[in-house]
This record gives C-alpha cells, sequence and structure tokens, in this order.
C-alpha cells in the first residue's frame, strides 16, 4: 500500500507543482495584459498568445502524472508495488513538477515583458513570443526525463 500512496504522490506533485507554476505565470502575464488591453482593446488577441503560453506547464504536470497513473494502471485496480517502487515513482515525477513550477513562474514573467512589446510595438509580437518559448525550453525537458524514469521503472517481476 505504500508504494502506491508514494506513486500517486509524485504524480500529485507533477500535476499540482507544475499547475502552480502555470497559474502563477498565467497571472503574471494576464495582469500585464489586462493593462494593455484597458488601454488598447485591439491588442486582445496577440496578448491572449502571450498570457496563455505559461499554461503549457501544468498540461506537462498533468501527462507526468497521468503516465504514472497508465503504468500502475490506477483506473482499474492498480499493480501492487512495494515502497522502493514508489519511491522511484515519486523522484521520476520531480523533474516535471520543479520544472513546471519554476518554468511557469518565470515564463509568466517574459510574456509579461513581452505584452509590454505588444504594447509598443505590436509588428514585433514574435520577438516576445519566441523569448518566452525559451523559458518553457526547461519544462519540456523536465517532462521528457519524468517520461524517461517512469519507464524505466520496472514492475513486479
Amino acid at each position: 500500500m505504500i508504494g502506491i500512496a508514494l506513486a500517486i504522490c509524485g504524480a500529485a506533485l507533477a500535476v499540482g507543482l507544475a499547475g502552480t507554476g502555470s497559474a502563477i505565470g498565467m497571472g503574471i502575464a494576464g495582469q500585464a495584459a489586462s493593462g494593455v488591453v484597458s488601454e488598447e482593446p485591439e491588442k486582445f488577441g496577440k496578448a491572449l498568445l502571450m498570457e496563455a503560453l505559461p499554461g503549457t506547464q501544468g498540461i506537462y504536470g498533468f501527462l507526468g502524472g497521468f503516465w504514472v497513473i497508465m503504468k500502475l494502471d490506477l483506473l482499474s485496480g492498480a499493480t501492487p508495488i512495494d515502497a522502493a517502487t514508489g519511491l522511484q515513482f515519486l523522484f521520476a515525477c520531480l523533474p516535471i513538477a520543479i520544472a513546471g513550477l519554476s518554468s511557469g513562474i518565470f515564463q509568466g514573467k517574459v510574456s509579461a515583458a513581452g505584452i509590454g512589446i505588444i504594447a509598443k510595438k505590436p509588428d514585433e509580437s514574435g520577438k516576445g513570443i519566441i523569448l518566452s518559448a525559451m523559458v518553457e525550453t526547461y519544462a519540456v525537458l523536465g517532462l521528457l526525463a519524468t517520461i524517461l524514469l517512469i519507464n524505466g521503472i520496472q514492475l513486479g517481476g
């Protein structure tokens, strides 16, 4: 039982921390977008795109948690695992949990700065998107590490 609990804890951290990073990042970018759109409503579409970018970390965290759920067949009865295997799942979920939390927040800050570009030079908005996407690279790497680690865990013999 403790093994499954540890694995579920890992999945919950992946979803919860990456989702928190996205929520904070989107909040930061959304505040900047609201200021721009209140003055120039026609810039809503570009500002919305910039605000949405930090939301991907939450999706990546969900994918990491979902990978655990599927590998352990948690939706239809759970494969029994020992505590050591549960810890492996917990630790395997940490890359996306940590990378998702931190990159979501910092991508929100970069997106907010990109919204400043939209406010002053809307034709240059692509540069803001690229700058924001650079931060996301580390969330993608965190998700990749989590998936590779989960796939490497051997279940029962």
